[in-house]
């Protein structure tokens, strides 16, 4: 008895350390940085914060991202550019 529990147990620490990798690797995909957190609170709009209160994070991030990317820039002359106009 003792001798299978000896050749069973590195199998199924094995088999927990894999299962606990896949999971850790499922967090951090949902998981955001803090830079990531400083720029959604410094620039959300009320609509972003009552997504955050609702859903979660992530999901309030995905709406701000699609929110800030369907704006165009505005357009920008680089320094030299106007340096060159005067």
């Amino acid at each position: 008895m003792h001798g299978l529990a000896v050749l069973l147990f590195p199998a199924v620490l094995m088999l927990f350390a894999l299962a606990m990798e896949k999971m850790e690797s499922q967090i951090d995909d949902v998981s955001v940085n803090r830079d990531q957190v400083e720029e959604f609170l410094e620039s959300a709009a009320p609509e972003q914060m009552d997504t955050l209160a609702k859903d979660g994070f992530p999901a309030a991030l995905d709406e701000f991202r699609s929110r800030r990317d369907s704006v165009e820039p505005e357009s920008f002359d680089s320094p030299t550019e106007s340096s060159r106009a005067s």
